[in-house]
């Protein structure tokens, strides 16, 4: 079945994109929760017209999370947090801890849109996470956990 999404939602796409998704899962769930609307012609007309119109400020937009993108290719981040003497972190470091760490440093960037590679950060050392700005705009961020 065809939708036009509502909302960003991961791994199915952006506000305005057109996704074939299951029925069920279309009328079950993306539809009754505002998601999503269903793909049919007059949907589809309203749609164009809107992506026209928002064209100029996504471009703004995406010049703007460049620009945070280049200030943030340069930044050393820091995540302090409680360990054991031989290393070990006490629970683990999210991506939480990680977007505080980042707006302490004077940028505005939302926990949701930070991503941290590695599956668990339980350790002190060096470790990778990717910032998503805007659709079109991901930052590759290296950042070192600290003891406290």
């Amino acid at each position: 079945m065809e939708i036009i999404l509502k909302e960003d939602i991961n791994n199915l796409g952006y506000k305005d994109d057109i996704a074939e998704v299951k029925r069920g899962y279309a009328i079950n769930y993306l539809i009754p929760k505002g998601l999503a609307i269903k793909a049919d012609k007059s949907a589809k007309k309203v749609r164009e017209e809107n992506l026209k119109q928002r064209a100029h400020k996504e471009e703004k937009l995406r010049k703007d999370a460049t620009v945070i993108a280049e200030q943030l290719k340069n930044k050393e981040i820091k995540v302090g947090a409680k360990t054991s003497s031989k290393g070990k972190i006490f629970g683990s470091v999210t991506n939480i801890q990680l977007a505080d760490a980042i707006n302490k440093k004077g940028f505005n960037i939302d926990r949701k849109k930070i991503s941290i590679v590695q599956k668990e950060v339980k350790e002190v050392g060096k470790y990778d996470a990717v910032i998503k700005l805007h659709r079109d705009v991901k930052v590759d961020l290296s950042f070192e956990v600290v003891s406290e």
